[in-house]
């Protein structure tokens, strides 16, 4: 019985793919995370929406942060992980193609749980960072490159005045807007953001939902979050992953986030949203 429930699962999410009609940012087939030989993720295959905020929810453990790292190969980092199937940025595998780290995460931004700005580094020097270490050097440039930044990440007119003070100096909620503004100094085409509300006050995180309302104008965005209200309220389409009895996390269903709340293909999508388990 146990293997035939585990084989239900894996089909489910073999077949879970985008319902957009719209491009995809990035796609992803039968992608799978392993550390020295025991998976994390598994099954996962689904297309992150051009110009659309995705979220991934699910409970601790199921593999949302896992999977979002995978996307811009964060996991190079660790010591025997492993990324299969294939992760595809324009068509290209970005981990089998000619598309080398560096450059996948200037098109593949991401913005962590807690805001880590370059603590030491003015305001200015942070959004910049990335910029200069690629070579850039032409100060106009720069400069241009910081307002447009800040003013895309809600920032500019607050701290148009102290470009040159330690960015240790602002608050956790602009510290936030600050490392979206550093990621988007890069011009990326999808921007992976893991609970980047989850240490900030109620104000500042509205701050951070509006903003990501706006940013999908310019940029696909990807949310790891446990708030389901937040994804909700953000998220045009929306990926539910679960632990396996095994402890492995699998994709169970993936659609519109209107779908996925109101009218879920899998009883447990509705479990979890209406926090019957967690």
């Amino acid at each position: 019985m146990e293997q035939e429930i585990m084989a239900d699962i894996q089909s489910q999410a073999t077949a879970a793919t985008s319902t957009s009609s719209g491009p995809a940012a990035m796609q992803l087939r039968n992608v799978a995370v392993s550390f020295n030989g025991r998976t994390a993720v598994r099954n996962c295959t689904f297309d992150v929406g051009k110009n659309r905020v995705t979220s991934l929810i699910g409970p601790s453990g199921s593999g949302k942060t896992t999977l979002l790292r995978a996307l811009n190969r964060l996991h190079d980092l660790t010591p025997g992980a492993k990324v299969s199937g294939e992760i595809l940025l324009e068509g290209v595998d970005v981990y089998r193609g000619d598309i080398t780290a560096t450059e996948l995460r200037a098109r593949v931004g991401m913005v962590f749980q807690r805001p880590n700005p370059f603590p030491t580094m003015s305001i200015y020097d942070n959004v910049i960072s990335g910029l200069r270490f690629n070579g850039i050097k032409k100060k106009s440039l720069l400069d241009a490159a910081a307002e447009s930044s800040l003013r895309s990440a809600a920032l500019w007119e607050s701290v148009e005045n102290r470009l040159k003070v330690p960015a240790s100096n602002l608050s956790g909620g602009e510290q936030q807007r600050l490392c979206i503004a550093r990621a988007l100094a890069m011009d990326p085409e999808v921007l992976l953001m893991d609970e980047p509300t989850s240490a900030l006050d109620p104000i500042a995180t509205l701050r951070i939902e509006e903003l990501m309302t706006t940013l999908k104008s310019r940029v696909s965005v990807v949310i790891v979050t446990h708030n389901m209200q937040q994804a909700a309220r953000i998220s045009d389409d929306c990926a539910f992953l679960l632990m396996g009895e095994d402890r492995t996390g699998e994709l169970i269903e993936f659609d519109t986030t209107e779908k996925i709340f109101n009218n879920p293909d899998d009883s447990r999508t509705l479990d979890y949203t209406l926090g019957r388990f967690g």
